[in-house]
């Protein structure tokens, strides 16, 4: 049974241990290193502040996280964010991004955001060992369609890599 609730500063190395499997091993993160604990920790208090960010746990473990952040600075954009998914590598395809989008979408319709936004690195024609197109595909399953794709945007390990900003309309 997955659980899903508010994510504490003090959920910080857990939820760091996750996130830096995907700056060390993937192109899904275009960070080149891992943030300190501190940096990661006032990364959630900062968030915390506007938007959700939620963990889901299973037996006492998180599993994985998402948040939701600032789509664009400008008060026009309010009702409008973006979001940002991480799973245990161990723990994916267990339906853990689908309690966590799920629950997080209920709490930011729940703050009257409209628009929700991502923004995914994806390979340029073929998948690699650093990405692949699993999250478009995640996405997609959770009725987000694409709105824009840069190409040859962000550079890691050597290769550029293309971005796609997917939208859902709340």
């Amino acid at each position: 049974m997955i659980e899903i609730r508010a994510v504490t500063p003090e959920d910080a190395e857990r939820l760091l241990e996750i996130y830096s499997y995907y700056v060390k091993n993937t192109a899904i993160s275009f960070e080149y290193e891992v943030p300190s604990l501190e940096e990661f920790r006032q990364r959630i208090v900062n968030i915390s502040k506007k938007y959700p960010y939620i963990c889901a746990i299973v037996a006492g473990t998180i599993i994985g996280y998402a948040y939701a952040g600032v789509f664009h600075e400008r008060e026009a954009y309010r009702h409008s964010v973006e979001l940002s998914i991480y799973v245990d590598l161990k723990r994916r395809r267990g339906g853990c991004g689908r309690f966590l989008y799920n629950a997080l979408e209920e709490r930011l319709k729940a703050q009257g955001i409209k628009n929700l936004y991502a923004c995914i690195a994806v390979p340029p024609k073929k998948a690699d060992e650093y990405l692949t197109f699993d999250s478009m595909k995640f996405h997609r399953k959770m009725g987000f369609k694409t709105a824009g794709h840069f190409h040859a945007c962000g550079i890691k390990f050597g290769r550029w890599y293309d971005m796609i900003y997917m939208e859902k309309i709340l």
